[in-house]
């Protein structure tokens, strides 16, 4: 597999059959990697044309199980609460589980205008590294078993694949069991 270090990280380029991706370009140091950056935080940048959204497109993509690929998910409590929810792109949201865990009856995505809003991303890109907002940060405990996982990189066709204890050092996140 290439690897490119002209922007002082790793970054990979993943090529399918009958597809030509573009050169990976400055434009690629979101917010996300910039404050990986900072932090000293190791990863690799999968880059891959975004054809489709969803964690299971960007999993076959860039050729990690869907297991290890990380959907960011902003989800709405009954409290009007808002939190972002790590889990594998293999996975359906359990939202009545997910509200037990905060003690209320109903959970629920929000609308792609208040996730853009509320992370200062698009969806379909959304990282839980720099968002505008700070919002607290569930992840599925079952990730932090894996060495590496996949998780957007804060653009529509750019995953960091990095460890899940950094993602949660970083996120400072919540490991729950989904």
């Amino acid at each position: 597999m290439p690897h490119d270090t002209r922007f002082g990280f790793p970054c990979m380029k993943h090529y399918k059959p009958g597809r030509l991706l573009r050169e990976f370009e400055l434009s690629t140091l979101t917010r996300a990697v910039q404050l990986l950056k900072e932090l000293g935080i190791s990863f690799v940048v999968a880059e891959y044309e975004h054809v489709e959204k969803g964690a299971l497109f960007a999993s076959e993509a860039i050729e990690m199980p869907g297991e290890q690929t990380i959907k960011t998910l902003v989800v709405e409590f009954a409290t009007n609460e808002y939190f972002v929810v790590l889990m594998p792109g293999s996975k359906i949201v359990p939202f009545k589980k997910l509200a037990k865990t905060r003690g209320v009856k109903k959970a629920g995505m929000v609308d792609p205008a208040t996730a853009e809003r509320l992370t200062g991303y698009q969806v379909g890109g959304i990282s839980p590294f720099g968002m505008k907002q700070h919002l607290r940060v569930i992840i599925d405990a079952g990730l932090l078993a894996f060495d590496k996982v996949a998780i957007n990189g804060g653009r529509r066709g750019l995953m960091l694949v990095m460890s899940p204890a950094d993602i949660q050092k970083v996120t400072e996140a919540e490991p729950i069991e989904l």
